[in-house]
This record gives C-alpha cells, sequence and structure tokens, in this order.
C-alpha cells in the first residue's frame, strides 16, 4: 500500500480529493514503476481536482501531471532501478493516474532520464510549466529574437516565471506583464528589467499595427492579451503561444501583422513531444536556468496540501513553482 491524493465521483456525479492509501494492483499498465518523490502543481491539476473535473475520463483518479522520481523496477533496457527519471506530458495525471501518489506505472516511452546537474526535487520546481517554456524559447531562437525587449505574458505564473530567468541569463532584456503590482520585485529577483501593468495589453484598440516594441515573446494567456501584442511585434519576430488562461477568442480581423511585418505566431504544446526533444529541452533547463533563482520560485507543498492548492491556482493566487513533496 502507498499513499495517493485520491479524486472520486459519488452516485450524484460530485467530486471529492483525499488523500489516502491505495494498493500496487490498482496502478495502470505499464513497463516502468517509479517510486514518485516530487510533482507540482499546474492549472490542469487545478481542474482535475475541483468539482467539475472535466480533464478527468474515469474515477478514481489520481492528478498530477508532471513528477520525478527513481526507477523501481523496469521492463524495458532502457530504464535500470536506482534510475532517477522525469516525466512530462502523455496526459498523465488527466486520463492515467499521475504524478500524486507515492508510486507510479507508465510506459517507458513517457519518461526522460534526469540530466546531470538536476536533483528530482529542482527537475519538478522546473515541471512541465518549466519544460514548456525551455520549449518555447527554443522556438524563438530557431526564428531569430530580433533586438529589443522579449515579453514574457503571465509573467508571475509557472511557465512565464522560468521563461523570464531563463531568458534574463540567456542576456535578453524581459518585458514581464503582470497584473498584480506586488508581484513586481519576484519578477525583477527573476530577471525582469521591465515591469508591464496587465491593463496596458489588454485596452482594445482598432489599429491594425502599433509600434513596433516587441523583438519575441512567450505568450502563457491568449485571449486579447495576444490579439493586442501581434500588433506590436518587430517585423519578422515570433510569438511562442502556450495555453489559453485568458481565453481563445482573439480579434478575427488580425492578419495584418503576420501580412506586412512578417510575425511568426508558434503554437507550443509539450504534450506529445517526441523523445529527442523532450530530452534536448531537459539538457538546456538544466544548463540555462539558473538554480539559485529557481529555488527563489519554489513553494513547498506536500499531498494533503493539494485540496486547497488546486482551487488557489485557478483563481491566479499562485505564484511561481509549487513543488510537492510526495513522500512527505
Amino acid at each position: 500500500m502507498f499513499k495517493a491524493l485520491l479524486v472520486e465521483k459519488n452516485e450524484e456525479g460530485k467530486t471529492s480529493a483525499s488523500v489516502t492509501e491505495v494498493s500496487e494492483d490498482q496502478l495502470p499498465e505499464g513497463d516502468v514503476t517509479v517510486a514518485v518523490e516530487y510533482s507540482t502543481v499546474n492549472y490542469k491539476d487545478g481542474l482535475c481536482i475541483g468539482p467539475g473535473g472535466g480533464l478527468v475520463r474515469n474515477y478514481p483518479h489520481v492528478p498530477g501531471i508532471d513528477f520525478a522520481g527513481t526507477v523501481e523496477s523496469s521492463d524495458d533496457d532502457r530504464y535500470k532501478p536506482g534510475d532517477k527519471v522525469v516525466l512530462t506530458g502523455w496526459r498523465v495525471g488527466e486520463n492515467r493516474w499521475g504524478g500524486y501518489a507515492e508510486k507510479a506505472r507508465v510506459k517507458a516511452d513517457m519518461l526522460v532520464p534526469l540530466p546531470d546537474g538536476l536533483t528530482t526535487r529542482a527537475a519538478m520546481a522546473v515541471g512541465t510549466a518549466g519544460l514548456t517554456a525551455m520549449l518555447a524559447i527554443m522556438a524563438l531562437e530557431k526564428q531569430g529574437i530580433k533586438d529589443g525587449p522579449v515579453l514574457v505574458t503571465g509573467a508571475a505564473g509557472g511557465v512565464g516565471s522560468v521563461a523570464t530567468a531563463i531568458l534574463a541569463k540567456l542576456g535578453h532584456e524581459v518585458a514581464a506583464v503582470t497584473g498584480r503590482p506586488d508581484q513586481a520585485d519576484y519578477l525583477k529577483s527573476l530577471g525582469a528589467s521591465q515591469i508591464v501593468a496587465r491593463e496596458e495589453l489588454t485596452e482594445v484598440t482598432r489599429k491594425p499595427l502599433e509600434a513596433e516594441v516587441w523583438g519575441g515573446c512567450v505568450d502563457a494567456v491568449a485571449g486579447a492579451m495576444l490579439g493586442r501584442v501581434l500588433k506590436q511585434m518587430k517585423y519578422g519576430s515570433s510569438v511562442a503561444a502556450i495555453g489559453l488562461a485568458g481565453g481563445a477568442a482573439i480579434d478575427g480581423a488580425l492578419i495584418t501583422p503576420f501580412i506586412l511585418r512578417g510575425v511568426n505566431l508558434l503554437g507550443i504544446d509539450s504534450v506529445m513531444q517526441p523523445f529527442e526533444n523532450r530530452q534536448a529541452a531537459w539538457q538546456r533547463v538544466a544548463s540555462d536556468l539558473p538554480m539559485d533563482v529557481l529555488e527563489a520560485m519554489i513553494q513547498p507543498a506536500t499531498l494533503g496540501d493539494l485540496p486547497q492548492l488546486g482551487s488557489d491556482i485557478l483563481k491566479g493566487q499562485v505564484k511561481g513553482r509549487v513543488v510537492v513533496d510526495v513522500t512527505a
């Protein structure tokens, strides 16, 4: 038996989450069993834990869309007991039991060996959000980041925090967008050189184009803000767009930046990235993310904290990276 945060649904369709004991024979089929050490809290985790449960297909369910730990047993030659591994994506924690348990069983293809220089705790301080930020930065680099500030929207969140820190270490001037003035000092500690109030980028304008300001953008918000940002991008620059926290709707007539300024809109999805991409991104995280800054992002938590944290993240009240010590 081992501990897990189990989400269950009653006959009336209501869900509840609690820490309980489950048996190993309840784990899904897979090649590798991992002793989970750390996981994180992401927006999707909040949706899985909450009363709606819209992302969960089968109950009872263990959320947690990523985890890091030690291989306990393996039927695949690529992994041996004692190996340190990390998992992100593959709909783990949504339609398959995830990281909020002391054990997980997955297919070997889902795992990536933990890079040298990263502990399991540090890997989950990065987590799915941080890996997505790295994939976004790599996509921007492939297109070429132009001179001028690189904009990061939703900068105090998981993706935004890591993106800000990495971009700053790489020598870029980072403009961090936030709707909370009290986060300015935190964002500056990550390396942001400019703080942009969210209101400056959510006001609707009728202009098809505005002054060229941003040399690149990591956008974790979408919605009306993305529409405004696209109008301000420099010629030939790129926006790496992640998620739809601000909604899916943008100005349907917004085509001018793409035609007249050659702006690239790059969609970043970390869920089904090929192994090579995930491995390369984790290696870049290990080399390019300053560990002292990463430590400053961490909010420690335990399994028992998760029901409240799931609610908090849906309300936009979580700053930085929540690292869940599954063994505590």
